[in-house]
């Protein structure tokens, strides 16, 4: 292993010690309060990994302010304590029952390499995601439900279908958590689901009563 860790590229050190020089010396204070008091997140956002979806930027979010979770695609699986190594399912559990976050959001957003992914293997395009060594298949299966629901769509609309469909089975699998449930039911706590247009900028969530998403 020791031949492969090597140190930081030069430009990201050059961007830390700008950051150290600036913002950090500017809010000292503040960073030193969040570091002694721990954190108190008001909001928990599930999110996906992609790079282009910049979660704190879109809400203007300080340090502190945010417990973020990001995996492919936004997913989080049902609940089943006898699986294995469920880190999604860990964040939500640490955020809702020891910080005891007021909000749950679920981030979903354009142009999902993860939903586009789960579009190509659940229409047969993408046999090497269906392989039993594909991390990726094996966790963007999570949506083969999101896929029944659109797939009789008209093709070119199917996939942004899904994106949305993303955010909803993920909505669906929090309510299948006890202590979400238990969160939710007194009123502690409340579940949103957005969707995010990376190159319009719009933010749309999700109306429950009529099972569609409206502009924010």
């Amino acid at each position: 292993m020791h031949e492969h860790v090597r140190p930081l590229p030069s430009y990201l050190v050059n961007r830390f010690h700008g950051w150290q020089a600036t913002a950090y010396a500017e809010n000292k204070a503040w960073y030193r309060r969040l570091a002694e008091e721990g954190q108190r997140p008001r909001s928990m956002v599930i999110s996906c990994c992609d790079s282009r979806v910049h979660v704190t930027s879109i809400f203007g979010a300080d340090s502190g302010e945010f417990f973020i979770h990001r995996n492919i695609a936004n997913l989080v699986p049902p609940y089943n304590p006898d699986g294995d190594h469920h880190g999604t399912s860990a964040a939500v559990e640490y955020a809702v029952s020891s910080l005891k976050v007021a909000h749950l959001i679920v981030l979903g957003h354009s142009q999902c390499g993860g939903v586009a992914g789960c579009h190509a293997m659940c229409t047969g395009h993408a046999p090497e995601l269906e392989e039993k060594t594909s991390f990726v298949g094996a966790w963007l299966d999570l949506l083969r439900p999101g896929f029944e629901r659109v797939k009789e769509q008209p093709e070119e609309k199917q996939v942004n279908a899904l994106e949305h469909e993303a955010v909803v089975v993920s909505l669906e699998n929090l309510i299948t958590f006890p202590f979400v449930k238990a969160a939710l039911d007194s009123d502690n706590m409340t579940l949103h689901g957005l969707w995010h247009d990376i190159g319009s900028g719009a933010l749309e969530q999700y109306n429950p009563a009529r099972g569609a998403f409206e502009q924010v």
